[in-house]
């Protein structure tokens, strides 16, 4: 019940949210047909990074004895055909010596096939907080949503979408340690804004030790306690609120600096130079 109300948020139209399960309903079976997996590729813009060899062994061995009982989910590519969801359905099938697969196939554009990769894979827990983050990025920077427009795309609610992007704004090692699993969503958000060795540290000292987020929470707080000049203008209630309005107009995370002398200075973080066109695009607009 509660998976059909997320996909009646999503709005995802067209029978789409029905391709996206496990179970195939008669309705999809009969839209089905067999495409040879030679003409089939990979959706560009996959969201997930990497297969588990042993779930992909695992699925070739069932598909090897059952066939794929689920259609894979395709769009048109010239003569040929562009994975939308089901790839690992696909990868077992070539695994399994198959030469066909059953596939539906719906005309949807880029942005479309983004969304119903990411809530395919999210909808199975298959990706990580990092990949979901990079997803979402995507649909702000090459697509011009915002996030709250991704948050009703995906069926996530804003501050979801917010926190997850956050995590862009930390180090190369910690975003692989939370690609690996092992530091996960609710311990590394406490790290965000924290010098990029002393986010390092607390992370690694939170994998050793096995804190809980409260924990790690608790260290991060003193690490930004102990580092903050004594000097420090705390922000108003005014300039908080404007700093959140400008990082939901912008899409990007922006912090502003006040001083006392009531002078200060405006950051916007991005973690890749496409975003930049999209800031001009709307300050422009």
């Amino acid at each position: 019940m509660i998976m059909e109300n997320v996909q009646k948020k999503r709005g995802l139209g067209m029978g789409l949210d029905a391709l996206l399960g496990d179970i195939p309903s008669a309705e999809v079976l009969a839209q089905a047909s067999c495409i040879p997996i030679s003409r089939i590729c990979p959706n560009r813009y996959q969201p997930r990074s990497r297969f588990s060899e042993d779930e992909l062994a695992s699925l070739t061995a069932s598909v090897a004895k059952d066939g794929v009982l689920m259609p894979i989910l395709v769009r048109s590519k010239g003569a040929d055909f562009e994975i939308i969801a089901g790839e690992r359905r696909w990868r077992a099938a070539q695994a399994a010596g198959l030469l066909e697969i059953p596939a539906v196939v719906r005309d949807v554009d880029d942005l479309q096939a983004l969304e119903l990769a990411v809530v395919e894979n999210e909808q199975r827990d298959d990706l990580t907080a990092i990949e979901s983050a990079r997803a979402y990025q995507l649909m702000i920077g090459e697509f011009g949503c915002t996030q709250q427009q991704v948050s009703e795309r995906i069926g996530k609610s804003r501050a979801q979408v917010t926190n997850l992007i956050r995590l862009l704004q930390l180090s190369k090692k910690i975003q692989q340690m939370i690609e690996d699993r092992r530091l996960d969503m609710g311990h590394a958000r406490a790290l965000v804004g924290l010098p990029a060795k002393d986010a390092e540290r607390l992370a690694a000292q939170c994998i050793a030790s096995g804190w809980s987020a409260r924990q790690m929470e608790a260290n991060a707080r003193k690490e930004r306690s102990a580092s903050k000049p004594a000097a420090t203008h705390q922000l108003d209630a005014d300039v908080l609120a404007l700093q959140d309005e400008l990082t939901r107009c912008l899409g990007l995370m922006v912090e502003i600096h006040c001083r006392k002398n009531g002078s200060g200075e405006m950051r916007i973080k991005y973690s890749q130079a496409a975003e930049l066109d999209t800031v001009l695009k709307r300050l422009r607009g």
